[in-house]
């Protein structure tokens, strides 16, 4: 951590850029000082309400313990009614190039000029004491501080959303969210109203193959793609469009939890995203992702076999490759949760010069609905002017009054005046650069409500997500939709549901319809049978090798510290995280009588909230360990959700006590499935760099005996 400044902040003020020296101003200095009421008044006590005698009633005059109390009484503010429970980091965007040829974005423009950021994670079904590890859609929102105002991407860690149109997104919430009669399920869309939704709506399938497959358990908010959801529009000087998609990838690759152990970890650790952000950025591991987008000429609308303006499909990465552009990286946590990740306004409409909208019908009515909402969440018009808010381009316009206002404007408020010398006054006269200028599209047609034919096709895509998954996704795939429509009290839900999935894949209904002890439906014709490998896990590890992995050891007394020592030592030099647990925290002594520290105590942690375990030798600690229920479990855990193991010399041991096959602990196949031991004829840095490489896999997701 960097040495504390005189702001108690740590931060040297030569290293802040724009948006962190704006927030300066609002940062109240720490208490050094006597406690004050709101009005500045010194308090001799805030223990004790003033009252009448000893044992006396309290006294309506003691306007400190009122406004103490009053002020507390209204601290909260409604939750947001989707994305309630979120984290979120400032940080900056970096262009690799200009990309000036497609767009007069700013930001843009030139390589290297970096522009602050506000990132906001989030969940979106349940509310803000949920947990972090439900199966759930992540949202993914960045706020740009240009220099031309704010542009807000307001995206979510999946490329497509269940409708197509916003006028069914009351619809939608209201059937995922918690059921009325009785507030159940709390963060989960297991439940019957979800179901009978997108069993009645097929728009949503494609949408319900990315929720049902990993993407939807995160290992990391670091370790997500992000995408913008909707084809945006960049338009040059010169007034030319190009239909823009944006994706967010991590330079950590992307990987996820499975769900047995989701579950373990929102007893163990509710916070675990969070958490991992939060410690993550405070080790100096800043997060990074790349920025890519997909470009389509404007002549080319309709050169797809799907709407572009379809917010349930993609366009395959064959077809349109991303281009990378630039780079995301966070660097810096918020100082107050509510007063910055809270307050934080996002909203679609915020564009800049440059980016435009299309005829999206899902887009449209976010950009109607997000200011909306604002409104009555933060009290009013002027929530633009908290701290976390504010752009850091100047502001002028005639906006006055409302709650929350923050400014004291003289002079005249409307427009045309002559008395505030006609100011503020219309921007870009003659032509200038720097104003927003709508992109001149063509609109021509009747009133009416239907929708375009070219959105009536609702299964081709989720075929193709299908078709693109290996077979351990798959398998994942199945077991989600029989955990989640096994939640369902309906059969008659479940029955349209699983005829549903027939239309994306004969195999896939089946097997879930097996599981539901139903009947498979019939096949249905003509499923397509294209893949995209671009939509696999399995071809999205990142090339950041182990670096923030967290691997724990397991000790006891007599473990051989030495094995420990260089173990850790090299690891840790491929950037891994390594933690020693022992049944108690403390120390425990070595083989050779050399104190051991312990980093954790077992029983506070669980494997379900580390990437890989380590078992080092010694004959009295493996004995020890082996007898240790808790020990086993943490072994036979890590095992069964396919995460790397090592162990050397009797560790072997600690493997047979948790019942792995025998051919994984003692066969030559054992690294081919994750496992490593170190038998003497290797060294322990040669074994631990083996280890260190199967981490960066992540898991085996094909190993014998495996249930996960």
């Amino acid at each position: 951590m960097p040495a504390q400044s005189e702001s108690g902040r740590g931060i040297d003020p030569a290293a802040q850029d724009a948006k962190d020296q704006q927030l300066e101003r609002f940062r109240a200095a720490p208490a050094h000082d006597a406690l004050t009421t709101d009005q500045g008044v010194r308090v001799d006590d805030t223990d004790n309400a003033l009252r009448a005698g000893r044992r006396g009633p309290t006294l309506l005059e003691d306007f400190h313990n009122r406004e103490k109390i009053t002020h507390f009484d209204h601290e909260r503010i409604p939750e947001r009614v989707v994305h309630a429970r979120g984290a979120g980091a400032y940080g900056y965007f970096e262009p690799y190039q200009s990309l000036s040829e497609y767009t007069c974005a700013d930001f843009l423009a030139e390589a290297g000029r970096r522009t602050p950021v506000f990132v906001r994670f989030s969940t979106v079904q349940g509310p803000r004491g949920s947990a972090d590890t439900v199966r759930d859609v992540r949202g993914f929102a960045t706020k740009f501080y240009t220099r031309e105002g704010n542009y807000d991407l307001v995206g979510n860690n999946m490329p497509v959303f269940f409708i197509q149109d916003a006028i069914k997104f009351p619809d939608f919430v209201h059937a995922v969210k918690m059921e009325p009669h009785n507030e159940i399920p709390t963060g989960a869309s297991a439940h019957d109203t979800f179901w009978d939704f997108c069993s009645l709506q097929p728009e949503s399938t494609h949408m319900l193959m990315w929720l049902m497959s990993d993407r939807a358990i995160p290992r990391s908010y670091r370790m997500m793609q992000g995408f913008g959801v909707h084809t945006f529009r960049f338009v040059t000087a010169d007034g030319r469009g190009t239909f823009v998609k944006f994706h967010w990838k991590p330079k950590l690759g992307v990987h996820s939890l499975v769900w047995d152990e989701t579950q373990i970890i929102a007893g163990r650790d509710p916070d675990f995203n969070r958490r991992d952000l939060w410690e993550s950025i405070e080790a100096g591991e800043y997060p990074e992702w790349e920025l890519g987008v997909q470009l389509v000429p404007e002549e080319n609308e309709f050169d797809f076999d799907f709407d572009l303006l379809d917010a349930t499909k993609i366009i395959p990465e064959e077809q349109v490759p991303v281009r990378p552009i630039g780079r995301l990286v966070l660097n810096r946590n918020p100082q107050n949760f509510f007063a910055e990740t809270e307050q934080v306004a996002f909203h679609t409409a915020n564009v800049v010069p440059g980016i435009d909208f299309t005829n999206d019908p899902l887009l449209q009515g976010r950009n109607f609905s997000y200011l909306d909402t604002q409104l009555i969440r933060l009290g009013g018009p002027n929530f633009s002017q908290l701290p976390v808010n504010r752009p850091i381009a100047d502001v002028h316009h005639n906006h006055r009054d409302g709650f929350g206002q923050q400014v004291i404007h003289p002079g005249t408020n409307y427009f045309p005046n002559s008395l505030g010398g006609g100011c503020p006054a219309h921007a870009g006269v003659g032509g200038g650069a720097g104003v927003f200028r709508h992109y001149a599209e063509r609109v021509d047609g009747e009133k009416i409500r239907v929708r375009s034919e070219s959105f009536q096709d609702h299964y081709s895509q989720a075929a193709l997500f299908w078709n693109s998954m290996a077979d351990w996704e798959k398998r994942h795939i199945v077991e989600a939709f029989r955990f989640e429509l096994g939640k369902v009290m309906s059969i008659e839900v479940r029955e349209r549901m699983v005829g549903n999935l027939a239309n994306v894949n004969a195999d896939l209904a089946t097997l879930v319809a097996e599981g539901l002890g139903l009947p498979a439906p019939a096949p249905a014709a003509n499923v397509p049978t294209a893949a995209s490998p671009a939509l696999s896990q399995e071809n999205l590890l990142g090339d950041e090798g182990v670096r923030t992995r967290k691997i724990a050891v397991l000790v006891a007394d007599g473990t051989d510290a030495g094995q420990v020592a260089a173990a850790r030592g090299r690891l840790t030099a491929h950037g891994a995280i390594v933690e020693v647990l022992a049944a108690r925290d403390g120390s425990v002594q070595g083989a050779g009588g050399e104190v051991l520290d312990v980093d954790r105590a077992m029983p506070t942690m669980a494997s379900v909230l580390y990437d890989a375990v380590l078992v080092p030798g010694g004959a009295q600690a493996v004995s020890v360990l082996a007898a240790d229920p808790a020990a086993v479990r943490f072994v036979e855990e890590a095992y069964r959700h396919g995460k790397p193991l090592a162990v050397f010399g009797d560790g072997t041991r600690l493997l047979t006590a948790a019942r792995l096959p025998e051919d994984v602990v003692l066969g030559e196949s054992a690294p081919s499935y994750g496992v490593f031991a170190g038998d003497g004829t290797a060294s322990v840095e040669d074994v631990a760099d083996a280890f260190a490489t199967a981490i960066a896999q992540h898991r085996f997701p094909r190993r014998p005996g495996l249930l996960n």
